[in-house]
């Protein structure tokens, strides 16, 4: 999909959408547009929409609510819900005039747009014969002035790109995306937009000593991987901040013998959306060229039931040489996350360390499904990552890594156990479980992001990703490069 921005309305128009802030709606405007004089019943509230015919021209017009100045941030998917929702209905000629409205406001049409492309469903019968929507087929053109606004709707539309085919991934079922799908993703990826891409099989794994990884992949007929990403323009230099991101990659979760319920098991594909947010976070820097040195891992197993599966109270290895008590076989996205935090500690000795996952019940039962949750000693950091959640709508919310946690994971058979056994303050007893393996690493920050990767949605009848962490994490690395 390609869109131009333009300094005035074209004289060839099919549709035409006019977005207007709360309290800022141009009456006088749209009655000149519109043809219609009489009163109209919009104020320009968050998603708000109304379409009105042109009583002369073969023209549909839809105003479009974009809500207070606070609610700027999720603009975006204010035109991904039009555009969803109205698109069947599209021509070939769309305007979009932002002439009364900030340049930024370029980059949320163009991003909801190109997101209202993606529909849910590739594997019905017949999907590869579906006709692309209207959004991808159509001429679109946004009426702004400033000359910022192409460059800001020609980033939007990478981005977006990039999130849909996370989206994708993470709703992607488990047969399919085993872990040397995700990984053969990631070499395609690295070939087109230049970014280095090397994978462990189970030998190496052995061989490295990824002992929690391979304990993890044990029950299942899938082989675990280790998924090293590496992105590292000419232009980095020494004063070039070393960023690494480990991202959760357990691509379907039964539990294990620690079995979960059926009820929602079937939603445990999406256990690698921590994953998806790191991966589509550097293969985003590579398109967009940011000038950072980005380290990614992404340790991938399926948590299956077998007879070789991993048990309650068995004591297994681990990358950093420490053992772990296995208290709970379905908390075993930690169990992957401490090899990926060791090993690249150790192996790439980043200045910042991020891990992504989707790990706790427990973040979303405290936050729901408004924010992620954030795990960290470092005040400064947890204030830099929320402060760009705020500004992507991608939220965190610091949760407290006091000592006092620290015995929720103490054993006495082994260096460390992996689960509580208590109802209580389990995310924290995870991120105080995975500050064990970082070994003391003044910048390092755990993001739990189960309630925010996957959810309920009005783009699909079931729960299904929502591409986060991406602009996110990218948003992050921006704020690195200024600095």
């Amino acid at each position: 999909m390609k869109i131009n921005c333009v300094s005035k309305l074209p004289t060839k128009i099919d549709t035409l959408i006019l977005p207007f802030q709360k309290g800022a709606v141009d009456t006088a405007k749209i009655a000149k547009l519109t043809g219609v004089k009489n009163d109209i019943d919009f104020s320009g509230n968050y998603k708000e929409s109304l379409l009105i015919y042109h009583p002369t021209k073969k023209l549909k017009i839809f105003l479009l609510g974009l809500g207070t100045a606070k609610e700027t941030v999720k603009c975006s998917d204010a035109f991904r819900g039009l555009a969803f929702k109205q698109q069947k209905n599209w021509k070939k000629n769309i305007s979009i005039d932002l002439s009364n409205l900030p340049t930024a406001m370029a980059y949320h049409a163009a991003l909801g747009l190109k997101l209202a492309t993606y529909t849910i469903g590739a594997f019905q019968t017949g999907a590869k014969s579906k006709k692309t929507t209207a959004t991808e087929k159509a001429n679109i053109n946004i009426i702004h002035g400033e000359k910022k606004a192409q460059v800001l709707a020609d980033e939007a539309i990478l981005t977006a790109e990039t999130q849909i085919e996370m989206i994708k991934l993470v709703n992607s079922p488990g047969n399919e995306k085993i872990p040397r799908f995700i990984a053969n993703y990631a070499i395609k990826s690295g070939k087109k937009h230049g970014f280095k891409v090397k994978v462990l099989g189970e030998k190496e794994l052995a061989k490295e000593g990824l002992h929690a990884v391979l304990a993890v992949g044990n029950g299942s007929q899938h082989e675990s991987v280790l998924i090293k990403l590496e992105y590292k323009p000419k232009s980095v230099n020494k004063k070039t901040p070393k960023l690494g991101l480990v991202g959760k990659g357990i691509t379907f979760d039964t539990g294990g013998l620690s079995i979960k319920g059926a009820t929602n098991m079937h939603y445990m594909k999406s256990d690698m959306g921590g994953a998806a947010a790191v991966l589509g976070a550097i293969e985003l820097a590579a398109k967009l060229q940011l000038n950072i040195h980005v380290v990614g891992l992404i340790p991938s197993a399926e948590n299956g039931v077998d007879g070789k599966s991993v048990k309650p109270g068995d004591v297994i290895n681990s990358y950093s040489g420490k053992t772990i008590e296995i208290i709970d076989t379905d908390a075993e996205g930690r169990l992957i996350l401490a090899d990926g935090l060791a090993y690249i500690q150790k192996n790439y000795q980043p200045d910042i360390v991020l891990d992504v996952a989707t790990l706790t019940g427990s973040t979303v039962r405290t936050l729901g499904y408004a924010a992620g949750g954030l795990f960290t000693q470092n005040e400064a950091l947890a204030a830099d990552l929320m402060a760009i959640g705020q500004q992507t709508h991608e939220r965190l919310w610091a949760f407290p890594m006091w000592d006092d946690y620290a015995s929720d994971i103490t054993s006495d058979i082994a260096d460390v156990r992996n689960f509580s056994g208590r109802p209580i303050n389990g995310a924290i007893a995870a991120g105080k479980f995975l500050e064990f393996f970082i070994k003391d690493h003044p910048k390092w920050a755990h993001l739990d992001i189960a309630g925010v990767a996957f959810g309920d949605s009005e783009y699909s009848k079931m729960k299904s990703a929502t591409g986060y962490g991406v602009r996110l994490l990218v948003g992050y690395m921006r704020s690195l490069v200024l600095k």
